[in-house]
């Protein structure tokens, strides 16, 4: 991808909401493997709960990097996707995971402007 130019505020909020996100996946990771594995039983993937905890984890560290946030908002995207599919067949309200991809989207674009374009 080419590189673009952006400013320093650009460069500051990107990694804000990359450094949030980033956050806020790896404390779900952990969530999953160690503080709350019971919840992922009862949504029938506790067999899968490692995989897709380090899943996460990896998606997580691609979004966070320059030369890997194009990879990272690509899995970000699909794991929230994932998300939302399985909130809805739950009964359960998709605002959350929602919001959380619209800023994957929004922190990847802050931060690499081309990775829309194709």
């Amino acid at each position: 991808m080419a590189t673009t130019n952006i400013s320093k505020y650009r460069k500051v909020g990107g990694w804000v909401i990359a450094g949030l996100l980033v956050a806020l996946f790896i404390f779900s990771a952990v969530g999953k493997l160690f503080l709350h594995p019971e919840m992922m039983d009862q949504m029938k993937l506790g067999d899968w709960r490692v995989i897709i905890a380090l899943g996460e984890l990896t998606s997580a560290l691609l979004f966070l990097f320059p030369r890997t946030n194009f990879y990272g908002v690509l899995l970000l995207s699909s794991y929230m996707g994932g998300a939302i599919i399985l909130h809805m067949t739950g009964g359960l309200s998709i605002v959350l995971p929602a919001v959380v991809l619209i800023f994957v989207w929004l922190g990847g674009f802050v931060r690499n402007p081309d990775i829309f374009k194709m």
